[in-house]
């Protein structure tokens, strides 16, 4: 098959811009473990808003394309990939899963090099390692599949994995954005309770509450702490997952978990944020997990995640509240900072 020499892409040239809509050059042989897709559906994760906003400080790969989590279909393998073949359907992923780790890709735009990483999904096509993509059945909803790439994987991951959550346990999700709604669900799968689910947007909580939450607060009309309080009914809290990374959410999640809670950080703080604690009840059981994509294994997760949602008869399409284009990404990401869309966004190139 022969590569495309162009595609339509998403690009980030300067960091708080509105990305570039432009055609992409690709480059037309395929190295060890790189593998041809073409882009079905691609969600948009509250990582790329941080990169466009330069949450983590000056970015020094600009300019490049963005995006880890979508559905796909294979084009063309190159040498030594073994996992996957053209034809097949396949999820497309940050976290590595099985097979090589292709170079990245050496597209280029208006003759400069353009990069991309192992993964990019704000694009029309990509060639992406062999190891950031797993094979899904070919009659599976590629909307729902997309969200397989990251939402759905770190929100399960994050409760069965970091969080450790246990039947009866309380938990606190503190932002209820795409990440956050699947951490709801998955503490409604395993019988968490009371599930509290804190944002700023009421359509946000009025989501999640179809998705499990027992309890809804709006941190922009009452004082999340005191209310949480009340809810608890002076039990002690047993787990508090913080999807903001706001330092002021951060203590006081650590303030108000039990003795031998968790907390778990998924939101990470802008650059030159920090946060005081204080570490004793962390010398008597107290305990800090730092997230990383809820140490899913794409590989293994998937499959598995895949079969039981199909098998319990789980609504995963609840959580795609607006589907876009790529052309109209930048007012999307406007709609996703602002609140009006409540759950995951997806940009479509079927």
């Amino acid at each position: 098959m022969t590569i495309p020499k162009t595609m339509k892409a998403a690009i980030l040239v300067e960091q708080r811009k509105p990305l570039v809509i432009d055609e992409v050059e690709l480059p037309q042989i395929l190295e060890v473990g790189q593998v041809l897709v073409k882009i079905h559906f691609s969600g948009i994760c509250g990582s790329q808003l941080g990169e466009i906003d330069g949450a983590k400080g000056e970015d020094k790969f600009l300019p490049h394309l963005l995006g880890h989590e979508a559905s796909a279909s294979v084009m063309e393998t190159g040498p030594g990939v073994k996992h996957v073949k053209p034809g097949d359907t396949v999820v497309l992923h940050w976290r590595k899963g099985l097979g090589i780790e292709g170079a990245p890709p050496k597209y280029k735009w208006r003759g400069i090099k353009l990069n991309a990483g192992w993964i990019a999904t704000f694009n029309q096509y990509a060639i992406v390692a062999e190891n950031r993509m797993t094979s899904i059945p070919m009659d599976s909803n590629l909307q729902v599949a997309a969200l397989f790439g990251c939402a759905i994987t770190t929100g399960f991951g994050i409760v069965e994995n970091d969080a450790h959550l246990r039947i009866g346990e309380s938990v606190v999700v503190f932002g209820a954005g795409g990440i956050g709604l699947n951490i709801v669900q998955a503490a409604s799968i395993v019988g968490a309770h009371p599930i509290i689910a804190v944002d700023l947007f009421e359509n946000r909580l009025e989501l999640a509450r179809t998705l499990g939450a027992t309890h809804v607060i709006n941190a922009s009309q009452i004082t999340a702490q005191i209310e949480i309080d009340k809810i608890l009914n002076k039990k002690q809290l047993d787990v508090f997952i913080d999807n903001t990374g706001l330092p002021e959410v951060i203590e006081m999640g650590y303030q108000i978990t039990a003795m031998n809670g968790r907390l778990v950080l998924v939101g990470v703080p802008k650059l030159g944020k920090t946060t005081k604690l204080f570490t004793l009840p962390l010398h008597f059981g107290k305990k800090i997990i730092g997230s990383h994509g809820g140490s899913a294994e794409p590989g293994t997760d998937i499959d598995r995640y895949m079969r039981f949602c199909n098998c319990k008869k789980i609504n995963l399409t609840s959580m795609i509240t607006k589907v876009s284009t790529l052309e109209a990404i930048n007012s999307t990401i406007g709609q996703l900072r602002d609140g009006t869309i409540s759950g995951r966004c997806l940009i479509s190139f079927s």
